[in-house]
């Protein structure tokens, strides 16, 4: 196995609109083809738009783009914008009056952290569809990672800035990336050490505690622990694999989430990953799935680490 850029795994392009100052943003995965995809949704408050599409049961074939964005359920207003794009140069399911662009979105909550009354709309999501192209995607606070942070179990005054991660490995002629927006309750850990890296900050302000272990002080006394958070993300093989069996990859990258992030998978949660299928190559499902799981915690080693302090939050490299 050896590590390639996300790029590298062929079949998309890619791009990213923000506005700094409000602290949202979106990141567009545009596919050279209808890319066949599945999805698994874990956490307990999602946002997301089409989904029903990725069922195995569904007609569609797969999707054109894939759109990642901050706003919570505001945002999804925001696929308008790539549809837009898409229909201006005739990509979609032909209906035999237009073509009409398949694409599914999820949002994190980013609300809290720059301006509420400023979400990615159509036109943000246009300007991410105009910058996309087969080059390096930045990562960092960027995009749909804008906005993002950890460890907000306690409050958002311990938490920490982090955002957008990619991660891509190829064993052989297989290839598989991930891309994730770090937005979770809980903390960060590194996936090779264990050691935790990002997440609740402590009360001084000098260091980390565990989230884990503030939340179960409070086995005995049911509370909502709402604070904003989603984590999403996608997994892309160049691997040929049905809408079924990418729904179990996608399953199967969710234990990258389990091994990077804890606590994961929360009520206050709307952990989703999404794969697809961008090539033709022969690949085993659960070697690609393994594949899936270890490039995901990847990515969100990467997302934190890339990540810089905004509007008063420190990130790790300020903590380093």
């Amino acid at each position: 196995m050896k590590e390639i850029g996300f790029m590298e795994v062929g079949g998309f392009r890619a791009g990213h609109a923000q506005d700094l100052e409000a602290g949202t943003g979106c990141t567009v995965l545009l596919f050279d083809e209808c890319a066949p995809a599945g999805v698994d949704i874990r956490g307990g408050g999602p946002a997301s738009r089409e989904t029903p599409l990725l069922d195995p049961r569904m007609d569609a074939k797969g999707l054109h783009a894939l759109l990642l964005s901050g706003g919570s359920a505001f945002g999804l207003d925001a696929a308008g914008g790539v549809m837009r794009w898409l229909e201006e140069r005739g990509v979609g399911f032909d209906t035999g009056v237009t073509r009409v662009p398949l694409v599914c979105q999820s949002c994190i909550f980013d609300l809290a952290l720059g301006r509420m009354d400023v979400r990615p709309d159509a036109e943000m999501a246009y300007r991410a569809c105009e910058a996309a192209s087969r080059e390096a995607l930045p990562q960092g606070c960027v995009g749909a990672g804008t906005g993002a942070c950890v460890g907000k179990y306690r409050g958002r005054e311990y938490a920490m800035k982090t955002g957008v991660g990619t991660f891509a490995v190829q064993v052989g002629a297989v290839r598989v990336g991930a891309i994730v927006v770090l937005n979770a309750l809980g903390d960060v850990f590194d996936i090779d050490t264990g050691r935790q890296i990002a997440g609740m900050r402590a009360e001084n302000g000098s260091g980390l505690r565990s989230s884990e272990a503030e939340l179960w002080k409070d086995a005995g006394q049911p509370r909502d622990p709402f604070t904003g958070n989603t984590t999403i993300g996608a997994v892309l093989t160049n691997g040929a694999f049905t809408k079924g069996e990418l729904g179990k990859i996608a399953s199967m990258a969710h234990n990258g989430y389990a091994r990077a992030i804890r606590p994961v998978h929360t009520t206050a949660d709307g952990d989703s990953i999404y794969a697809l299928s961008v090539g033709k190559a022969s690949a085993d499902l659960n070697a690609v799935g393994s594949l899936a799981a270890y490039a995901m915690g990847r990515a969100i080693g990467c997302a934190a680490a890339s990540a810089c302090g905004m509007f008063g939050l420190p990130s790790l490299s300020d903590l380093r």
